[in-house]
């Protein structure tokens, strides 16, 4: 499912060289479906690509293509799925559902945050409300485009870039990024 980027979906944004984060990401916890927490500082000295999820949309089969950059890139990469149904109820499951829909049809090992809000209201999860606020993270205000949108910190807890949808997680300009 390797798609053009083009388009609005498409859309690329880097940081810019100059800009640093007002609140470091490393603040955050992330809510797994599994029931624990997992801390951002944890992941210090890795890259992160944070990615909202649906099971029911077009782009759901950028789960392999993540699978693989998963097992590509081994440690120097750790990826969150964060499911949502913010966009056109493409995510009706629960937490459990889910994560077993993402295992059988598509090997998922990465971790899968509980399902939540991405789009900015007052029940966003935490870490999309980081990602999207540039008094926070630097310099980005975009949110997710729709379901894939996909996040890149360096291993220092910086935002990077920003991924449209249409955008492969495999794309030569990501894993340029991860290195």
């Amino acid at each position: 499912m390797k798609l053009s980027a083009k388009g609005e979906k498409g859309k690329m944004l880097f940081k810019p060289k100059a800009t640093r984060a007002m609140v470091s990401s490393e603040q955050l916890e992330v809510q797994l479906s599994s029931g624990k927490a997992l801390s951002l500082a944890s992941l210090r000295g890795r890259k992160v690509l944070l990615v909202n999820t649906a099971s029911e949309c077009g782009y759901t089969g950028q789960f392999a293509e993540l699978q693989r950059l998963h097992e590509e890139m081994g440690e120097k990469l750790q990826i969150i799925g964060f499911p949502s149904n913010d966009f056109k109820e493409q995510e009706k499951g629960d937490d459990a559902s889910i994560s077993a829909f993402c295992q059988i049809n598509f090997g998922v090992t990465f971790p899968l945050a509980k399902k939540s809000v991405v789009l900015r209201t007052a029940f966003q999860n935490p870490v999309f409300t980081w990602l999207t606020d540039p008094s926070s993270n630097g310099w980005n205000d975009q949110e997710p485009d729709w379901n894939f949108s996909k996040y890149l910190l360096n291993e220092q807890g910086e935002l990077l870039a920003y991924f449209g949808p249409a955008v492969s997680p495999e794309d030569p300009k990501i894993k340029d990024l991860i290195g």
